[in-house]
C-alpha cells in the first residue's frame, strides 16, 4: 500500500507539470486512504506536499517569464490572509462531533472529507468541460476588477485552508477572466499563488508535534520528482487532451469518497 502511495504522489506532481493543476486535488485522498493519516492532519500535510511542489514546478515558468508577478499579488494577498486565518481559526474551532443525524454521528474528519469530496466533483467539471478557444495572443489590456478579485481570492484562500487542496482549477480561469492572462501565464502565476499561500498556511500553524517529517519529507520527494517528469512530458504531449480523462477519474473519486464517508462507512 505504501508503494501505491508513492506511486500515486508521483502522478500528483506529473499531473501538476502536465496540465498545470488538478493533481493536488488526489493529495488528501491518497494520505487518507493508502496512508491512513487522520483527515486532519492530512490536510496540514497536503499544504506542505502542494505548496512545495508548485513552488518547484513555477520555477520552469518563471524562467520562461510565464509568470506575472502583479498578478500573483494582487490574487495572492486575499488568498494568503484566509488560508491563514482558517488554519488559525475555523480549522481549530470544528468541534471533532460535528452533528448527530439519525444515529449517524458527523465527525471533523467526515466533514472535511465529505466537503473534500464536493471540491473533487467541482474540480472535475472544470476539467471536463471543453475550454473555448483562445487567441494566442492576447491584445485586450491587463485590468483588475479588484472586488471580485478579492472574493475570489478569499473563497479560494478559505478552500485551501480547510481541505488542503491547491484550488488551480478555481483559480486559472479567475486569472483568464478577470485578469486577461493568456491561459499558459495563468498557469504559472497560479503555481505561484498556490505555493505561497499553501506554505504560508501549513507554517502558518505554529504546532508541528503530530508532524512526521521523514515521511512528509519523502512523499513530498516523489511528488516533485513528477512534476519535474511533468514538466519534460508537457513538451512532448498536450496536457489539455489528457485534462477530460483525468477529470472523469477525480469524479468518480469524488462520488466513492462520498459514499465511503457516509454510507459505506
Amino acid at each position: 500500500m505504501e508503494l501505491l502511495g508513492y506511486i500515486a504522489a508521483i502522478i500528483i506532481g506529473i499531473s501538476l507539470g502536465l496540465i498545470g493543476g488538478g493533481g493536488s486535488i488526489l493529495t488528501v485522498p491518497v494520505l487518507v486512504y493508502v496512508f491512513k493519516i487522520d483527515a486532519v492532519l492530512a490536510t496540514t500535510y497536503s499544504l506542505f506536499i502542494v505548496g512545495l511542489t508548485s513552488a518547484i514546478g513555477s520555477g520552469s515558468y518563471f524562467k520562461k517569464q510565464l509568470v506575472d508577478i502583479k498578478t500573483a499579488i494582487v490574487f495572492g494577498i486575499p488568498s494568503i490572509i484566509a488560508v491563514f486565518l482558517t488554519r488559525l481559526l475555523i480549522v481549530p474551532a470544528i468541534p471533532d462531533e460535528v452533528v448527530n443525524i439519525n444515529g449517524f454521528i458527523v465527525t471533523k474528519s467526515i466533514l472535511l472529507m465529505v466537503l473534500f469530496a464536493l471540491l473533487m466533483i467541482a474540480a472535475s467539471y472544470s476539467m471536463i468541460k471543453t475550454p473555448k478557444k483562445q487567441s494566442t495572443e492576447n491584445t485586450s489590456p491587463q485590468v483588475f476588477n479588484y472586488p471580485v478579485i478579492l472574493l475570489e481570492g478569499s473563497i479560494v484562500g478559505v478552500l485551501t485552508g480547510l481541505v488542503g487542496a491547491g484550488g488551480g482549477f478555481l483559480i486559472i480561469p479567475a486569472l483568464v477572466v478577470l485578469s486577461k492572462l493568456p491561459m499558459k501565464q495563468a498557469v504559472g502565476t497560479s503555481l505561484v499563488i498556490i505555493a505561497a499561500k499553501s506554505l504560508i498556511g501549513f507554517f502558518g500553524e505554529g504546532s508541528f508535534t503530530a508532524i512526521d517529517w521523514k515521511f512528509l519529507t519523502t512523499i513530498s520527494t516523489f511528488a516533485i520528482g513528477g512534476i519535474i517528469i511533468g514538466a519534460q512530458l508537457a513538451k512532448k504531449i498536450d496536457g489539455n487532451k489528457l485534462k477530460p480523462a483525468f477529470g472523469w477519474f477525480v469524479l468518480v473519486m469524488g462520488m466513492y469518497i462520498i459514499l465511503k464517508e457516509t454510507i459505506i462507512h
